[in-house]
């Protein structure tokens, strides 16, 4: 308010002094001209009489009410004082008009009312930056799971977009450079419910700028930053940002995942998806040769993962000048069935379409298909909005980068205890990821289950919490048990229990909780809601324990020791 209050003034200052100023010259004249009165008598306004006049005459109401009737030189004043006084207000109406359409007082009003949204927020919330196609995602999702966000870009128009969104809470947004402290601090950085920072602009630049920003203004939040150049992934490293995402190395992992251990890949594909969606079988790779269509950032990626795993790979690339493909590579695009025959497209297990151009890719994955039928088809789609192009098209594995950050940063937000799991898992053998997923199917069935984590304290879980002491427990069985029929057990299981330092993969029944443990459970969508009533309430708990019910509320339970006390007396 500040800003806008010096902006006014500023630019009004010299409006409002010509208007006192006309409106001074114009009151005194009339006070100091004389007039006559109907008996011929000399008489002068006063002040009084002389401010109501002019007040009415320079906006131009209209004449009437006068004291007396003018005389020549009252007239010629008159005269005067309009000119004077509706030239003036002519100039000050310009200029206010001016002023509302200035930017800057744009600007400083749309700052002062998203500062004062902020400030409101009584809500853990997380500083978006940049709002594009990952960030939409990303904001819709959290709106969904109730989680607040605050967004800051650089562009009106997306602005505009999030303003249009249907979502459940308000998100306050400002158009402004992400990578500006000022703008952070607007945003609510230094504010005791911000959890987080996220940087999801298209310029690693600016997110490596906003990572630094945030390390050095409020050291201890939690930065996650998306990066799409191993030079800014590892520029980001050194200044400890706490979670990098490059989308081309994570969907790399995951196809190599899906060569070395495609029952690790599958669990992996389950935990991550959408809870609720239908559960099925991924497409698996083999192992072999790979065509390889587009040695960009993403390409490499792909090549180095396959060579990892000891597949070999056939480059296509248009411009070897600014890729710099390895020997042996083919020049081309691979939207040409000559090119992809000089590739060996009859000898590959599957091809990789990777260009930065969706058109391209699919040009190349028809052109694949009919050179060799059975071909693993893996490509690349850069626009969200051609999904349904590359799902009619029969692509095995799509990379999505959007889709892709989007689910990684949900599950850090959301179940940062899940990432962890999921790197416990590979330290396992094939054989036991098959046993793991074999357990999933029988406990959620064919839904993509709902993954989430609750730590036990009084706040979160309070019946577990003051039960988890010295002759009394808790253990994992119990949070299972259905409430509602104690001979049943809900559809989930608990993959993991976080104490201290310590990872605890799939407990078994009988393992006791302690207070501060994180349990990370997994079950079908709509079970959260009966394992957190056993949590939170004391007379559940103690019923999916003993079976016995026992009364709620004081005189309840006086009612009921009293009826106990007669029982055993005839007894």
């Amino acid at each position: 308010m500040t800003k806008v209050r010096s902006l006014v003034l500023r630019r009004m200052r010299a409006p409002l002094l010509l208007l006192i100023v006309s409106y001074a010259i114009s009151i005194l004249g009339f006070v100091l001209i004389p007039g006559i009165d109907e008996n011929g008598q000399r008489w002068n306004m006063t002040f009084l009489d002389a401010i109501y006049f002019v007040s009415y005459m320079a906006t131009t109401i209209g004449f009437g009410e006068l004291p007396q009737a003018f005389n020549p030189a009252q007239r010629i004043w008159t005269i005067v004082a309009i000119y004077l006084t509706v030239i003036t207000w002519l100039y000050a109406i310009g200029s206010i008009l001016a002023l509302v359409q200035n930017q800057r007082l744009k600007r400083a009003i749309e700052e002062g009312r998203f500062k004062r949204s902020v400030s409101r927020l009584g809500e853990h919330f997380y500083i978006i930056c940049g709002y594009g196609e990952t960030a939409s995602l990303l904001v819709h999702s959290l709106d969904h799971r109730g989680i607040r966000t605050v967004v800051i870009d650089n562009e009106q128009e997306r602005i505009d977009d999030l303003s249009l969104s249907d979502l459940q809470q308000y998100v306050p947004s400002l158009v402004a450079d992400a990578s500006d402290g000022e703008a952070l601090n607007i945003a609510g950085l230094h504010h005791k419910k911000c959890k987080g920072v996220v940087a999801l602009t298209d310029s690693d630049h600016v997110n490596l700028k906003i990572a630094i920003t945030c390390r050095l203004l409020v050291p201890d939040i939690e930065v996650i930053c998306r990066a799409e150049s191993t030079d800014t992934e590892a520029n980001m490293k050194s200044f400890k940002t706490d979670h990098i995402i490059n989308p081309f190395d994570r969907f790399a992992a995951r196809l190599a995942m899906a060569l070395h251990s495609p029952s690790m890949y599958i669990i992996h594909q389950w935990l991550t998806g959408i809870p609720g969606s239908s559960l099925s079988d991924p497409a698996i790779p083999s192992h072999g040769m790979w065509v390889l269509c587009g040695y960009g950032r993403f390409g490499k990626a792909v090549h180095r993962f396959l060579t990892f795993e000891g597949d070999t790979t056939r480059i296509v690339e248009a411009d070897h000048e600014n890729t710099q493909p390895p020997e042996g590579s083919i020049k081309g695009r691979g939207t040409e069935a000559v090119t992809l025959r000089r590739a060996g497209i009859k000898e590959a297990v599957g091809i990789v379409a990777g260009t930065d151009n969706d058109t391209n890719n699919l040009s190349i994955i028809f052109t694949a298909k009919e050179q060799k039928e059975g071909l693993f088809l893996v490509a690349r789609q850069n626009r969200r909005g051609n999904e349904a192009l590359f799902k009619k098209a029969g692509v095995d594995i799509i990379m999505e980068r959007s889709d892709i950050i989007a689910h990684e940063i949900l599950a850090l937000i959301i179940t940062p205890t899940l990432n962890e799991f999921l790197a416990e898992v590979r330290h396992h053998g094939n054989e036991w990821t098959c046993e793991l997923a074999s357990r999933l199917i029988a406990v959620v069935g064919d839904t993509t289950p709902d993954t989430w984590t609750i730590t036990i304290n009084d706040e979160n879980t309070p019946a577990v919490s003051e039960r988890t002491g010295p002759n009394r427990s808790v253990n994992v069985h119990d949070l299972l048990v259905d409430h509602r029929n104690i001979e049943e057990m809900l559809p989930g299981m608990v993959l993991m229990i976080k104490r201290g330092e310590q990872n605890l993969i799939l407990p078994k029944d009988d393992f006791e909780l302690n207070n501060e443990d994180q349990v990370l459970f997994c079950a079908r969508e709509g079970v959260r809601h009966h394992v957190q009533w056993t949590l939170s309430n004391r007379n559940v708990l103690r019923y999916v324990q003993t079976g016995e019910v026992t009364p709620d509320g004081s005189v309840w339970r006086w009612l009921h020791q009293r009826k106990r006390a007669r029982e055993a007396a005839a007894s």
